[in-house]
């Protein structure tokens, strides 16, 4: 981050004639006062400052005055004190009160130079923390499992990790891509560097924009403060780009822009902004399709498609499931102060059974649940599964939804008298048809809203998305007032 505005309060001219004609020569914007009041008026403008050189002697007061008054405002600029008079007493007190620097006058353009330079790394890195700290629970970058499916996708993260190709990394929702995109930053040149992360089906589209490239005060209503983007926080490291799929053509103009240039612009700014990044994407559609469709630019899919990864499905990594199960046992059993630290055999088998559609973040949900259910239990049964995986070995339970009474209770078969009678497309059939009813009451309780409806299942609004969209096709008329556009 470059340091573009600063402000300077002191009461000798040359003092400010000297900082001004550094400030021109570096394209720096200066705005220079004599006393306190000034000063504290200069800090009330809508502009803002990145930096302010403080006097500490002043005609009408003292800068210290200013120095506290900052404490209390939301941006403040990186104060810097000056004064011609130094003493140790004076530069602890103004250190105590926030201040980042303390320098004595007169003083050098080298001294200049070097004090810009930490102070923009200063406030990257302050940046940087505040988007980073709501990652640091979930920045393991362990894959757990051993099967050849497995392996092999480990074997391409160790080989292109290396390097600073771009990699595009496609799969399932649930199978781990931010997973696998953590793992290669972390195994790369950049892991001492950001790692930072944006969602681009989570952003509005309004929005995404300022996300990507930051955008100047004032440049569209509620733009208050000046704000860097994802590619100048992630200067030097690696920017994932999860579900790149969502982008607006418009956007994934100006996106491919950067990827070529290595250049942006801010919303509502004119200054060419330089940045070194490593690019991580994701998708779990099939891109190629979707540029063939004209939703996606062929040039940008190239560009991100330098060395594409599969992540494979769990229902692909035969033998991970029981590893996996095992290894979130342990995380929830931790998290939620249980006896639990392993399950049964059966548990295991139907564990393993099961095609888990919504792949590992499926099975982490169903293995806390389960944990949670265990209460004191050693060794977690099977009765605290899911129904749907009970369905794989005992076809004959019933299908029950919430305690509120919205029942979608069904017999899984009129007919056979045990397990062994009933075909495991029957059950599957019966189980789909279930899931329908759940859905639709559901929906009709929220009447109508999707995202309520979402919530109160305990699923994302894209799956539902997906449900509806597969009902579409089918012609399940019944849900019509609710199919996506």
């Amino acid at each position: 981050m470059n340091i573009e505005k600063i402000l300077v309060v002191d009461d000798e001219l040359i003092i400010r004639r000297t900082l001004e004609e550094y400030c021109h020569a570096a394209r720096i914007k200066v705005k220079s006062c004599a006393s306190v009041e000034d000063g504290l008026n200069a800090l009330e403008s809508p502009q803002g400052f990145d930096l302010m050189f403080l006097d500490i002697h002043l005609p009408d007061g003292d800068g210290l005055e200013i120095l506290e008054e900052l404490a209390d405002m939301e941006n403040p600029p990186l104060p810097v004190m000056i004064t011609g008079q130094g003493s140790i007493e004076s530069a602890v007190k103004c250190m105590q009160l926030g201040s980042y620097d303390y320098i004595l006058k007169p003083f050098s353009t080298e001294q200049l130079n070097m004090l810009l330079q930490r102070a923009s790394q200063y406030q990257r890195l302050v940046q940087v923390n505040r988007e980073l700290v709501s990652d640091t629970a979930n920045s393991s970058t362990h894959i757990v499992g051993d099967s050849p499916a497995l392996n092999t996708l480990k074997d391409m993260i160790h080989r292109v990790a290396r390097t600073d190709a771009t990699v595009l990394i496609a799969g399932e929702t649930g199978t781990g891509k931010e997973l696998i995109a953590q793992s290669i930053h972390q195994n790369s040149l950049r892991r001492d560097k950001p790692f930072i992360k944006v969602n681009c089906a989570a952003v509005s589209e309004t929005l995404i924009e300022s996300e990507f490239f930051g955008h100047e005060k004032g440049a569209f209503t509620g733009a208050t403060n000046n704000r860097i983007g994802r590619f100048e926080l992630a200067d030097g490291g690696t920017l994932l780009l999860d579900e790149i799929s969502e982008v607006s053509l418009a956007l994934q103009a100006k996106l491919l822009r950067v990827l070529q240039e290595n250049e942006l612009e801010r919303v509502g700014g004119t200054k060419t902004i330089k940045v070194d990044v490593r690019i991580l994407a994701t998708t779990n559609r099939n891109l190629q399709q979707t540029v063939d469709e004209g939703k996606f630019r062929e040039d940008l899919y190239y560009r991100l498609n330098v060395f594409p990864v599969i992540s494979p499905a769990l229902r692909e990594r035969e033998g991970d499931v029981q590893s996996l199960a095992k290894h979130f046992l342990e995380k929830f059993a931790r998290k939620h102060g249980t006896q639990a630290t392993d399950f049964t055999q059966r548990a295991y088998k139907q564990l393993c059974q099961y095609r888990w559609p919504g792949n590992v973040r499926e099975l982490q949900n169903v293995v806390e649940r389960s944990v949670i259910l265990a209460a004191d239990q050693v060794k977690i049964d099977a009765s605290t599964l899911p129904l749907e995986l009970q369905l794989g070995s005992d076809a004959t339970s019933d299908l029950l939804d919430d305690s509120q009474g919205n029942i979608a209770k069904q017999s899984v078969t009129e007919s056979a008298e045990s397990p062994s009678n009933q075909s495991s497309d029957t059950a599957h059939t019966t189980l789909e048809s279930a899931e329908r009813q759940l859905i639709l009451e559901t929906l009709r309780a929220t009447k109508g809203n999707r995202t309520k409806a979402a919530e109160r299942m305990e699923i994302s609004i894209r799956t539902l998305f997906n449900k509806l969209n597969a009902y579409k096709n089918k012609g399940y008329s019944e849900f019509e007032p609710y199919y996506t556009n």
